[in-house]
């Protein structure tokens, strides 16, 4: 088993209520250039295939072939993708990118393998529940006058650094 297929030493991504098609696409193209095992497609985020088992075109686009080269699921919810891969993978080390209270700076936060990257909805950002579980938040501080970036920008400044790419 080589590094990129040991599960052991693999970085996941899970999406939650992601609501543009074509952040989900941008996502896609960035965990490809990452070397991302798997991203879990969770809530209301758009998958690349509609419910008739049809290509979505737009995604597909954004995404040059992500979608094709990044093995992905989709769950209704985020807790059943949380203990099925705790159960499969423990321990995982659970990282939120979001802006919160208890976040630390992103340049700080130590990555252990295996580990899953969490992201939220555009405006709402990872609910409360959700963040609960990480073991890590990491936040991007922001020096300009906008509170923050777009989710899969910060997604892309975040799994770059943190992973050492």
């Amino acid at each position: 088993m080589t590094k990129a297929n040991n599960p052991l030493k693999s970085s996941y991504l899970l999406l939650h209520n992601i609501r543009s098609v074509h952040n989900v696409g941008s996502i896609f193209r960035t965990a490809d250039a990452a070397g991302i095992k798997k991203i879990f497609l969770t809530g209301y985020t758009p998958t690349p295939v509609d419910r008739f088992g049809r290509e979505v075109k737009e995604l597909s686009k954004v995404s040059l072939g992500g979608e094709l080269s990044v093995e992905w699921e989709y769950f209704k919810t985020p807790g059943f993708v949380l203990k099925k891969l705790e159960t499969l993978l423990e321990p995982i080390q659970i990282i939120g990118i979001e802006q919160d209270k208890k976040a630390q700076d992103y340049k700080k936060v130590k990555v252990k393998q295996p580990v899953l990257f969490i992201v939220g909805n555009e405006v709402e950002g990872i609910p409360a529940s959700l963040l609960s579980r990480c073991d890590v938040i990491a936040e991007i501080p922001m020096k300009g006058k906008k509170e923050s970036l777009n989710v899969g920008v910060s997604l892309g400044i975040a799994l770059f650094r943190m992973l050492n790419i």
